[in-house]
């Protein structure tokens, strides 16, 4: 190639060990470790200055098992490296090997800085002939390539554990880590990092929130489109380091101090009560398609690492691409496994992290034909791993090419697409929503009733970090993505949204009441429904994108938390405290188990009984039926002595309906506990100053409104 690379150190070095992978301290030194099958010879270099040329430049003369090892004394922890892989540039064969650059250990635990394709240097080709990406390019780019760490694992966690939540009982709050705090309005010490999401964690906790999911916080690269749009990979979903906390969440005082940041915030988080879990992007790496940069994987096996096809005279020169972001992982290879499984048991045992959202999660089942397949190799390596049955798994049940809501082994949750778009329909008042709106509201049994799990197994969501805000949902009929530079072609059009009138901002106290009163619909859906709730951060004091549904690309007010929101929509604020803490009063609402539409207790009153609002069956297949009613058993569990029964009226049209009760044996009233067409204040009562009805049989509720009573004694 035209590139000189000889060994050239003072160190001792030692024959070492070939587990585990990555850089491990050891007495008086590190043992390093790098798997590749097919590298010819491996190199690793040591660096003083990120930025400067190598100390020590090491063969690595011992492999076993297809890893490569050395023990190095002398070096401790802070010590900088990377790794350079000699072997055969054969692209159509899948084999891109070029030690002229240098590599990210796929084990790294922490990066000195971000990767930024200066002149091209970060392509492992040539990017000037017309040959494509067939010719290697011979240009050194060891100055520009941020190095690895070597990390100390020790740390104080002051004896804080993970809270004893069950699924069931978790109320999840699905946050962007620097987002959280960024704005000036945050009024944190460290805005926009691990220590500035420390300061907001009371916020929280008042809120009655006990999980929190973090976009996510591995390593990143952002794409050279990105920055020429002066914009970046804002939501992360584009790993190149998935034992790495993310850099630039850190204070950065000194190199490697994203580890120990990220610590002090899950500690913080556990004293607190809360648990926390991680997004991972699994399914493919930042490295892209064939002419991407070649940052770790690609440089180090890209056969082992990547799922690879193309035609018969060049059978892997292209990658699979279930992403949609330029490759997959091949998850039936041992090398992606073992990193699979090595990361997610690195962030439980080491991070302390308590669980995973999996993103495009039906891409770690496909096989190599790109069939999915629930008892893949991947997901039996999970199912019988002893780390990672403590972990909560969350998938996300789709890709590119295919939708597998409810089709994951029982050890695994699921983001339930289905519920947040009848929900989405039904709240908007779109007809025929009856029918699958009682699957939704009760766990979606039809889902996950038949393979061995439960209700908490759907984890239910009428909004997330994809697709509009909960403001927005009712604020703006179509997207506004100008701001992404593809003159909004990009997001989805199909958003199930209702702007109530007026597209946007607007002053009309009719349209904004409107919006207020279907935001606080959307809530009690979200809260009082069977399943694992799920709020996207900011609604509860309805945080705006200004009508951006794919705001991936805004690192900046656009998806910043304004916090001057919080301060005035306070009463939109306490109506979610007292959404979640009412599910938490009536363990009804966080039932584990489906109802059966039974008498369970021997009291005369099934767990679940459907109504129309004239007390008959409802009319699941009338179309133009909107108003669904039914009752729940509160007495099973015990939880309010004087309080026996829940009943929950949803009213999704236009005209107001006038409900008939079911009538309650003597010494028992119905109550009214919500209702969401009333004003801020009147709309949810304090525990056992609910408002006794009169007359008690039947209650007239509003358009398209929400009410729920319950009966107790006078």
């Amino acid at each position: 190639m035209g590139y000189t690379l000889e060994h050239r150190t003072t160190r001792t070095i030692e024959k070492g060990a070939h587990a585990p992978l990555g850089a491990t301290l050891t007495a008086g030194g590190v043992n390093f470790a790098l798997y590749s099958e097919h590298a010819a010879e491996v190199f690793l270099l040591l660096f003083d200055d990120p930025d400067g040329a190598p100390t020590d430049v090491i063969r690595l003369d011992q492999r076993d098992k297809f890893i490569w090892h050395a023990l190095v004394r002398g070096v401790q922890a802070g010590q900088l490296y990377g790794y350079k892989v000699r072997g055969e540039y054969r692209p159509e064969w899948g084999l891109r090997f070029n030690d002229a650059k240098l590599l990210l250990d796929p084990y790294a635990k922490a990066v000195t800085g971000k990767f930024r394709n200066v002149n091209n240097l970060l392509l492992a080709y040539d990017p000037r002939p017309a040959a494509g990406d067939l010719v290697p390019d011979t240009r050194d780019n060891t100055a520009i390539v941020p190095k690895a760490i070597v990390v100390d694992d020790a740390f104080d966690w002051q004896g804080a554990r993970s809270p004893d939540l069950a699924m069931e009982q978790l109320v999840i709050y699905e946050v962007h880590v620097k987002g959280f705090t960024a704005h000036a309005s945050s009024g944190v010490e460290f805005p926009g990092t691990y220590l500035g999401f420390i300061e907001k964690i009371p916020y929280l906790t008042r809120l009655g929130i006990n999980t929190v999911e973090l976009l996510p916080a591995h390593e990143h690269y952002v794409d050279d489109v990105l920055i020429e749009k002066g914009l970046t990979n804002y939501w992360a979903y584009n790993s190149i380091g998935f034992f790495a906390p993310e850099v630039s969440y850190s204070t950065r005082r000194t190199p490697g101090c994203q580890v120990a940041e990220f610590k002090a915030m899950v500690r913080e988080l556990h004293k607190a009560g809360l648990k926390i879990i991680l997004d991972v992007v699994y399914n493919h790496s930042a490295e892209g398609g064939e002419m991407g940069p070649t940052l770790s994987f690609r440089g180090v096996d890209n056969v082992a690492y990547y799922s690879l096809t193309g035609p018969p005279e060049a059978p892997r020169r292209y990658y699979r691409n279930y992403s949609g972001c330029g490759n997959s992982l091949n998850l039936e290879s041992r090398a992606s496994i073992r990193l699979v499984m090595d990361s997610l048991r690195y962030w439980i045992d080491v991070m302390h992290v308590d669980g995973f959202r999996f993103d495009l999660a039906s891409i770690l089942g496909r096989s190599e034909e790109g069939a999915f397949r629930s008892s893949s190799a991947f997901f039996d390596a999970v199912s019988q791993d002893p780390v990672l049955t403590r972990a909560i798994l969350i998938a996300e049940p789709w890709d590119l090419g295919t939708y597998q809501v409810g089709n994951f082994p029982v050890d695994w949750s699921e983001w339930n697409g289905r519920y947040r778009d009848t929900i989405r329909r039904f709240g908007k008042g779109d007809a025929g929503q009856l029918a699958d709106l009682g699957w939704r509201l009760t766990g979606s049994a039809d889902l996950y009733g038949e393979d061995g799990r439960s209700a908490f197994n759907s984890v239910n969501f009428i909004t997330c970090h994809d697709g509009f805000t909960l403001c927005d949902l009712v604020s703006y009929n179509d997207k506004h993505n100008e701001a992404n530079g593809e003159q909004n072609r990009d997001g989805s059009s199909d958003n199930h949204s209702w702007n109530c009138g007026v597209e946007g901002d607007t002053t009309d106290p009719g349209v904004l009441a409107l919006r207020r009163q279907l935001t606080k619909n959307f809530t009690c859906m979200l809260l009082f429904a069977s399943g694992t709730p799920m709020i996207l951060g900011g609604d509860e004091f309805a945080r705006t994108q200004r009508g951006n549904n794919n705001a991936y690309c805004q690192d900046n007010e656009i998806s910043w938390f304004d916090w001057n929101l919080a301060s005035r929509n306070q009463d939109l604020v306490a109506f979610f405290q007292k959404a979640i803490a009412f599910t938490r009063r009536f363990p009804v609402l966080q039932r584990r188990k489906f109802f059966l539409g039974e008498d369970l207790d021997d009291d005369a009153v099934p767990d679940l009984t459907w109504f129309s609002p004239d007390l008959g069956y409802p009319r699941w297949q009338d179309a133009e039926a909107r108003t669904l009613c039914y009752q729940l058993d509160a007495s099973e569990d015990g939880s309010d002595p004087g309080v026996d029964r829940l009943f929950f009226i949803l009213n999704g049209h236009f005209e107001p309906q006038r409900v008939a009760l079911p009538p309650l044996a003597s010494g028992r009233d119905w109550h009214r506990a919500v209702d969401t067409s009333l004003p801020d204040g009147e709309d949810f009562a304090a525990p056992g100053r609910e408002v006794r009805l009169d007359p008690p049989d039947h209650y007239v509720i509003n358009p398209r409104s929400v009410v729920v009573l319950l009966a107790r004694r006078p």
